[in-house]
């Protein structure tokens, strides 16, 4: 990966921002998962597909990560929220309302 001043026009910095991408995409992927275990994983342990207080928590983690990584927590907030919005009627799916 070339940091963004080493690209020298944009076809370069375009390059790396797909590249980017792709590797978002497969860490999201990475991540859906994750959601799937927890829902076989969690009739067992009597839990529902949404937990308030693990959301508030998830998207506190974020907003905290963002601030430290220079990225705008606002916009990490929304994106995670919808993410976790998604997250949960997949859950439910499985588990049911």
């Amino acid at each position: 990966m070339k940091a963004p001043q080493d690209c020298a026009n944009m076809a370069e910095l375009r390059v790396e921002i797909d590249a980017l991408d792709r590797q978002i995409v497969e860490l999201l992927a990475r991540r859906v998962t994750y959601i799937d275990r927890a829902a076989e994983l969690k009739p067992a342990e009597g839990l529902p597909a949404r937990i308030d207080e693990r959301v508030e928590a998830v998207v506190a983690k974020v907003r905290a990560t963002a601030v430290t990584a220079g990225f705008d927590p606002d916009l990490a907030e929304a994106m995670w929220r919808q993410m976790i919005d998604w997250s949960i009627a997949r859950e439910e799916r499985v588990l049911g309302r």
